[in-house]
This record gives C-alpha cells, sequence and structure tokens, in this order.
C-alpha cells in the first residue's frame, strides 16, 4: 500500500514547531489505524495548552514534559474525543501538572436518538478502541471558548467520528481532531461513529475561512478547504456504490465492503465494513435503503 505522506517523518517525542506559538509531539503509537501516531500540540509560550494528550504510555508523558521549558508550564488538557489513542494520558498529566481537562464529555456524550437506541439494543457492536473511564473536569460546549496565557481556543463540536468530538480553533488554525486528516478519511464506525453526523460537521467546517488544519494524526492539512471537498465527495461517491450494489440485490454491510473496497488490504476490510454500516444506516434514516431483518451490523438491507 503507498504511503499517503512520505515526507512525513516524524520522531517520536520531539517538539516541532509548525507556527508561532504551537508545537507537535508525536506519541510512539505507530498502527494501521493511527498512521505515524498519535499528535499532540502545545499552544502558547508560557502558560501552555496540551491538546491531546495521547494514549497511556510513560515515554509519551515524559516527552511532553520534558517539552516544558523554562518559565512555561502545563495551565490546560483539552482533549478532542474518548478514543485511546488521544484521552487516556490526560488524568495522569492533570495529576502532575495540576492542569484541568476539557472536553465535551465523556464517551457517551453526544450520541444521537438513533445511535443511543441501537447501541442500547447492542445491534451495531463498535466500541473500537473507546475510553470509557474518560472523564473531564470542564465540559465544554460548542462555540464556548478556553483562555490561556495569550491564547484562546473556541471549541467547535463536530461530532461524526466519535459524538463527543471537538475541534479546536485558534484563529483561522483548527485543530482537527479525527475528523479531517490528510493521510486517510476517518473511520466511522457506529454508534460511536455517525456519518450523518460527520457529513454536517464537514459542512460546518467548510463555511469559514480557514489557513490550515493540525489534525490528530499525520501532517498539516495546508488546503483545508479543498481537503473538505474531497472527504465530502468521496462519502458521496462510497454512497452511490453502496446504493448501485443494492441494486443487484440485498447485500449485509460486510458483503457490500468486499464487493467496494476491492482495493483495500483484506486487514483494514473490517474497518471498511464499519464505514458501510454508517453509510447504511445513514440511509436507512433518509427512508432510501431498509433493513430487511431488525438493523444490525449483521442484517441485509435492500433498497427501500
Amino acid at each position: 500500500m503507498q504511503d499517503p505522506q512520505p515526507d512525513f517523518q516524524p520522531v517520536p517525542g520531539k517538539p516541532e514547531e509548525l507556527l508561532p506559538g504551537v508545537r507537535r509531539l508525536v506519541a510512539p503509537n505507530p498502527s494501521a489505524m493511527t498512521f505515524r501516531g498519535t499528535n499532540s500540540y502545545l499552544v502558547g509560550t508560557r502558560g501552555l495548552a496540551l491538546i491531546d494528550p495521547g494514549p497511556e504510555m510513560g515515554k509519551h508523558l515524559d516527552a511532553l514534559l520534558a517539552a516544558v521549558g523554562p518559565g512555561q508550564h502545563i495551565s490546560h488538557i483539552l482533549v478532542t474525543h474518548a478514543h485511546l489513542d488521544h484521552s487516556p494520558l490526560a488524568r495522569k498529566l492533570s495529576d502532575v501538572t495540576g492542569a484541568p481537562v476539557f472536553a465535551f464529555g465523556d464517551a457517551l456524550a453526544g450520541r444521537s436518538a438513533v445511535m443511543t437506541r441501537l447501541a442500547e439494543g447492542g445491534l451495531v457492536g463498535g466500541g473500537e478502541g473507546v475510553d470509557t473511564a474518560f472523564a473531564p473536569d470542564h465540559r465544554l460546549a460548542d462555540r464556548e471558548t478556553v483562555e490561556g496565557d495569550g491564547w484562546c481556543l473556541e471549541a467547535l463540536h463536530t461530532p461524526g467520528h466519535m459524538a463527543n468530538h471537538l475541534s479546536f480553533a485558534l484563529d483561522d488554525v483548527l485543530f482537527s481532531g479525527d475528523l479531517v486528516m490528510g493521510w486517510a478519511t476517518s473511520l466511522v464506525s457506529p454508534p460511536d461513529g455517525d456519518l450523518t453526523a460527520f457529513m454536517a460537521s464537514l459542512r460546518r467546517l467548510a463555511e469559514r475561512p480557514w489557513a490550515c488544519f493540525l489534525p490528530g494524526h499525520g501532517d498539516v492539512v495546508s488546503q483545508p478547504a479543498a481537503r473538505i471537498a474531497k472527504l465530502l465527495s468521496h462519502r458521496e461517491s462510497r454512497e452511490t456504490s453502496i446504493l448501485a450494489a443494492l441494486s443487484d440485490g440485498p447485500a449485509t454491510a460486510s458483503e457490500l465492503a468486499a464487493r467496494i473496497y476491492i482495493d483495500t488490504p483484506p486487514a483494514l476490510l473490517p474497518a471498511a465494513t464499519r464505514n458501510v454500516l454508517a453509510h447504511l444506516i445513514d440511509l436507512v434514516e433518509r427512508s432510501a435503503v431498509a433493513p430487511i431483518e431488525e438493523m444490525g451490523s449483521e442484517a441485509r438491507f435492500s433498497l427501500s
């Protein structure tokens, strides 16, 4: 499989200044789903905001603390969403630094009525990498701001990849978490992921003129508007492919994924199946398809 960002070769734990007052440290947790690793960001010059502390790894904790220079301290810890590669280190860092943790809420916060019903019925599985123990000290509402020493971050509720997902705006720079990345499209896996919300979040971001996105994984997204347009087009194309495949007869999410994701390595087909299921749930809500059995991860779907 071709490397999507061959020039992005960060040294884990080494701070890299991206913009004045913004540094990135990459956690040593590379994988097929995390790319080179989770990006943690330090914002400010004295009292620092730490965005996405990352996985609970001692080496990454040490690297983050070592990046705090003389006359600096971490004053705020902000979390984009409660996945195990983004949030677990928050509590330990808070204990060490005394900085409070800010987020939209726990791992279930923001979940739609549809996803809540499917989750409570045990119908769609999911739960990949969720930090069920995560609980912030302060819950941030959409458009709420967090101010520190020379910086101000606006929290934008951008669900889709996960219901409690926040992006953080620093003027025209957006810390986009796992909603928008340059190296890959986001996993949208019900009930934590919600494609209806994902598309709405992308369209919402498209309404503002951003200079760049600083994502949860991968390099800086230097052309945000073009990237959003490409992601929207990609999802719309997947929807078209699903509807075309269902015109040949009913099928399950896994059957559809095998037919549509023909260039995807076998190890990533389960994630592709979750993405297809997210599309199917969205299409059911829009009355474009219908489950033949009770809606769930193993159900067969047909055109309405």
